[in-house]
């Protein structure tokens, strides 16, 4: 038989964070901010009908998202959201961010800027980006370049700065502003030692993104 392995409940606590996300801990300026937080871990009813079905699924992919989400669509609310937002982990924050873009919530504007600036979970920011993109307020501008102005200095951060300098970019040229020019010098530092980093590619698919997102609020 094999044997026994206790574990401490520190060693178990850490194996969870890591299993929601906390993969990299770090300090930041920001970790003091508030974040929204539930206050408890959602029933696994909950994640079989909000979470499993969508977390993994691209958005490029229009089709297999909109098969899944529309049978629910008059179901999802903003209290829906908030809870997959309040969760800490980054497969319920991903999918809360998402819909939140698709719904056009910007209620929730401020939780996802927060979530965004602490990169508590892995994962969670590409949506984060994209929730941002389509709310196009100066308030998602002022989140994603706090974001980038902390993060692109910290080059040994592996995060999601090339997806808020995308963001950045499509909302340049939506609105023809000019925000993202002062972020290019940074990102052209931060890339040092980054050969695998490609804006352009991240570019491409992040405006694809949001084009489908553009066209499902258009409708919704």
């Amino acid at each position: 038989t094999l044997p026994v392995i206790k574990m401490d409940s520190e060693i178990k606590k850490q194996i969870e964070l890591h299993t929601k996300g906390a993969t990299v801990r770090h300090k930041s300026p920001f970790e003091n901010l508030d974040h929204y937080d539930n206050g408890y871990e959602p029933t696994q009813e909950f994640i079989n009908k909000w979470v499993i079905p969508f977390y993994m699924v691209n958005l490029r992919d229009k089709d297999a998202f909109l098969n899944k989400l529309l049978p629910l669509k008059e179901e999802l609310n903003s209290n829906i959201i908030k809870q997959l937002l309040g969760d800490f982990n980054w497969r319920t924050r991903s999918t809360g961010a998402r819909f939140a873009a698709i719904k056009n919530l910007t209620e929730v504007e401020d939780i996802i800027g927060i979530h965004l600036l602490k990169s508590q979970v892995c994962y969670a920011g590409h949506s984060y980006c994209i929730a941002l993109a389509s709310f196009n307020s100066p308030n998602s501008v002022y989140y994603l370049e706090k974001y980038l102005e902390y993060y692109l200095q910290r080059s040994d951060l592996y995060f999601d700065q090339d997806s808020a300098l995308s963001a950045l970019i499509w909302l340049d040229k939506k609105n023809n502003t000019s925000n993202a020019k002062k972020m290019l010098q940074l990102w052209d530092k931060f890339l040092e030692g980054k050969s695998n980093w490609d804006l352009n590619k991240t570019q491409e698919g992040f405006n694809q993104t949001m084009e489908f997102i553009e066209s499902v609020k258009n409708n919704w």
